[in-house]
């Protein structure tokens, strides 16, 4: 569905964000995007969703160059921005209707799809916004965006799914709900997230972004988050002392050593 060839982002600063990365998103298939802070994780969703371009190599969609040319195509523009979708970190910077109800019913709107309707009930209910419908989205907690968000992205029952960290805001229940949702979907989903123990729920393949925006690691996941070196490598794990308190006769004691860890957490924390 999607293929990686070569592709380098570079900033206007001359800074390489990006660098040589090449792999490819089989239809259907599952892979979670792992990398800490500064890695390139949503330039790189960014770049699958055609909001940028490589500054060299290339991005294929379904064997087709996808480029901000071929998206000024209108026919293949509306075919690949309803199949492909991005779900942003921040759920603010995709809300913008008046109220709940409109803002899942926007993409829909523009298919020819006899069950929108059914659709935007569907995920409202699914998500937990059936009461908030008619309140404007800036009313609603950060969860509860996030879930608007990613209510107004299933709807369109796409091939794609780029999630940037979508249980960063959730409840339990939601995040729950979004986990089997992945695991059952017919779609395609590439999810980056910090949260190595949610991980292992996701998907059996990874990605793993190194600090300079290089591809440290392709492959599956279970190695991967056993893989020290790697983890130590992709600053998703490091190495700090430890104290532990030991009573003895002559008093308390403290013993100091050293371990790897690994860390689960969000990037809003």
């Amino acid at each position: 569905m999607i293929e990686v060839v070569a592709a380098r982002v570079i900033l206007p600063n001359g800074r390489t964000l990006l660098d040589d990365l090449s792999f490819r998103l089989a239809a259907g298939e599952k892979v979670v995007l792992l990398g800490a802070n500064g890695s390139g994780k949503s330039t790189l969703l960014k770049l699958l969703n055609g909001l940028i371009d490589a500054d060299s190599g290339e991005v294929r969609w379904q064997g087709q160059p996808l480029s901000r040319r071929r998206l000024r195509e209108r026919e293949f523009a509306h075919a690949f921005r309803s199949r492909n979708v991005l779900l942003f970190q921040h759920p603010e910077a995709m809300l913008f209707n008046a109220t709940v109800a409109d803002e899942i019913a926007y993409g829909v709107r523009h298919l020819a799809a006899s069950d929108r309707e059914a659709r935007v009930k569907r995920y409202a209910a699914e998500l937990g916004l059936g009461d908030f419908m008619s309140l404007p989205p800036f009313e609603l907690s950060g969860g509860e965006k996030q879930k608007l968000a990613l209510a107004a992205l299933l709807v369109l029952e796409p091939d794609c799914l780029l999630l940037d960290e979508p249980t960063a805001h959730l409840d339990p229940r939601a995040m729950a709900w979004l986990v089997d949702w992945l695991l059952d979907a017919p779609q395609a989903a590439l999810i980056s997230t910090h949260n190595l123990s949610l991980a292992r729920e996701l998907a059996n393949r990874c990605l793993v972004l190194g600090p300079t925006g290089c591809l440290l690691y392709d492959g599956p996941l279970a190695d991967a988050v056993k893989d020290i070196d790697l983890m130590v490598a992709a600053n998703l794990a490091h190495r700090h002392r430890h104290r532990h308190r030991y009573r003895l006769a002559g008093g308390d004691q403290a013993l100091f050593h050293s371990h790897f860890h690994t860390h689960d957490w969000d990037a809003t924390e």
